[in-house]
């Protein structure tokens, strides 16, 4: 059974305080651009750059990132990746990037949209954004801005939902059920 770890009312503070860090950190919010990972980390920069706006009273570039091809396991898998849309709609060069993805597991998805990302320019400073950090890195990488810290073990999977895909905005943690040996 499902275990909710951030209702709506949470998942709304989470991005509000990440939309001020972000701010703080980069004293405002003129030399940045947000860049949502495919699919989820999309809704999040967009939430996200909503709240920096109504804050700062100025716009903010947001992007749409995918990773598709960029993954190092595209050739391990016997499934064809799913490509989605790609739209960075300003020059990244000498900006700081913030990438956004809703969970950051083992870090992997993140190389690969740094990579994907460097196609594209030569940002001042790329940036991380989530909103849920669940542990288990296998790359050094680290995210800037954590909406919540959840510890997991690897039989357990966190699930984001959105308003945006007709569910209610939620996080949850589902605990896979381990196979019996004999």
């Amino acid at each position: 059974m499902p275990k909710i770890l951030l209702d709506s009312k949470e998942v709304k503070r989470a991005l509000i305080r990440v939309a001020h860090e972000i701010i703080e950190r980069n004293k405002g919010i003129d030399n940045i651009c947000l860049v949502g990972i495919q699919q989820g980390g999309v809704l999040l920069a967009r939430r996200i750059a909503s709240i920096v706006e109504s804050i700062e009273d100025k716009s903010v570039d947001v992007g749409i990132l995918d990773i598709s091809f960029y993954r190092d396991d595209i050739n391990q898998t016997l499934k064809q990746p799913v490509v989605k849309q790609t739209d960075i709609p300003c020059s990244i060069n000498d900006k700081t990037v913030v990438l956004v993805d809703d969970v950051l597991f083992t870090g992997r998805s993140i190389r690969a949209a740094m990579d994907a990302l460097i196609d594209f320019g030569r940002p001042a400073q790329i940036q991380l954004a989530v909103l849920i950090d669940r542990g288990h890195r296998q790359l050094p990488i680290r995210p800037d801005y954590v909406g919540k810290n959840i510890p997991t073990s690897f039989n357990e999977r966190i699930e984001v939902e959105f308003e945006e895909e007709n569910k209610q905005d939620r996080v949850t943690l589902i605990t896979r059920k381990k196979k019996k040996t004999d």
